[in-house]
């Protein structure tokens, strides 16, 4: 199938942003656990770390602020996100030059405020790819953004990882500037087309979510679909270094990193591509399972010595499926959306995602340290499969978001 010219370039742009979404969210919530590890933090500690990840889950109250500006001279969406990264990009640098490397307590406070602009700038980053993605491109598109976004973690959790083996946390730092600055030309190239501000009358709401019909039965299946899954992965960089784990070094977690997140790359064009064809229902059915089963493998795993090749198998699975099953829910997602309110429709139901992972992110710690990683990974897989099952529930009932979910 041949994209069209116009389609590409729309990709492109929107590659970029969640590119650059992906390089300090690898780093900081894929690689920082493993190295947290090997620096001594209890699992519950690590766990609670995810907590920092809140304004992802908080980004709706300021979302429809971010809905009611007008253009301005850089554009409505652009005026946002191009001063955004050019800050985190100074933050990073910020960190970077700190004599000796920075604190455990001063690198997670970067890490919170990195997750506040990149959250802020998500909100019009979505809101863009809702207004310049016509709505055969949608699939396309939410394959193609998980796809950009897993890219930037394999830099950021898995490349930059060896070199923070090898370098330390100064030189890593400076290299992870550096490629968000690159990835800032795209969007400061781009002239964004005029789109309406939506009058003051009719600005964004929240609460639109709580008279628009069947909302909350398609909130609570955004809440417990991918939480099981989070659940399991939050503690699996731990996993891998723990002794009483698998054993790992900083390198083959890193080799273990690119292999599970490349293979995400596969999963969220797959998932992406097919959703449509599928539609909603069956693709966040059969996508949903897959992911469950994944999951799974990781409790089989964790109860014997596993060898680098059975662990790379096992994540590469894993990620396909979590590729698939999250390219889907953003398709839905974003098939909800009212295209004059789009950032924050989308926003609220992307926070609700990012609340419920969070949450069993934090909560992982305390799981693994009481069930041991095999007990707990048993106790994600069956969360992820009763995920499936509200799934079916609320597309039987009927009671989801009408008319544009329910009809897939």
């Amino acid at each position: 199938m041949t994209i069209p010219k116009s389609t590409l370039t729309k990709l492109g742009l929107l590659s970029s942003l969640y590119f650059s979404q992906g390089l300090p969210y690898g780093f900081f919530q894929d690689a920082l656990p493993a190295i947290l590890k090997t620096m001594g933090l209890s699992l519950p500690a690590i766990g609670l770390t995810y907590l920092l990840a809140l304004p992802w889950a908080l980004k709706f109250l300021w979302s429809p602020y971010l809905d009611r500006r007008g253009a301005g001279r850089l554009g409505r969406r652009r005026g946002v996100i191009l001063p955004i990264q050019l800050l985190s990009v100074l933050l990073v640098f910020g960190v970077a030059a700190w004599n000796g490397g920075p604190t455990i307590e001063w690198l997670l406070a970067s890490v919170f405020f990195v997750n506040l602009l990149a959250s802020t700038q998500d909100i019009a980053t979505d809101g863009l790819a809702v207004n310049l993605l016509a709505a055969h491109e949608l699939g396309w598109g939410n394959g193609l953004q998980v796809a950009a976004y897993r890219m930037g973690m394999v830099l950021g959790g898995g490349l930059l990882l060896r070199v923070f083996h090898a370098t330390g946390f100064r030189i890593t730092l400076t290299v992870l500037g550096a490629l968000l600055l690159v990835a800032t030309l795209p969007i400061a190239l781009f002239r964004e087309p005029e789109s309406a501000t939506p009058p003051a009358r009719e600005a964004p709401s929240l609460s639109y979510w709580l008279t628009r019909p069947g909302a909350f039965a398609w909130l609570g299946l955004l809440f417990v679909y991918k939480a099981g899954e989070h659940f399991a992965t939050a503690m699996l960089k731990p996993f891998f270094v723990d002794e009483k784990g698998a054993g790992l070094d900083l390198t083959q977690v890193s080799t273990l990193n690119i292999v599970g997140i490349s293979a995400g790359l596969v999963g969220a064009m797959l998932g992406g591509g097919l959703v449509r064809r599928l539609g909603y229902r069956r693709a966040l059915l059969g996508f949903g399972t897959l992911q469950a089963l994944a999951v799974l493998l990781y409790a089989l795993v964790a109860r014997h010595a596993p060898s680098m090749s059975t662990l790379a198998l096992v994540c590469g699975v894993e990620h396909v499926a979590g590729g698939m099953a999250t390219a889907s829910l953003f398709t839905a997602m974003m098939n909800s959306c009212r295209p004059e309110h789009a950032g924050a429709d989308y926003t609220v139901q992307a926070s609700v995602v990012v609340a419920a992972s969070g949450l069993a992110a934090a909560a992982s710690g305390f799981s693994a340290k009481a069930l041991g990683y095999a007990g707990h990974f048993t106790l994600a897989a069956a969360l992820a499969a009763l995920a499936v099952g509200f799934v079916g529930l609320v597309f039987r009932s009927g009671r989801g978001l009408e008319p544009a979910v329910m009809r897939g």
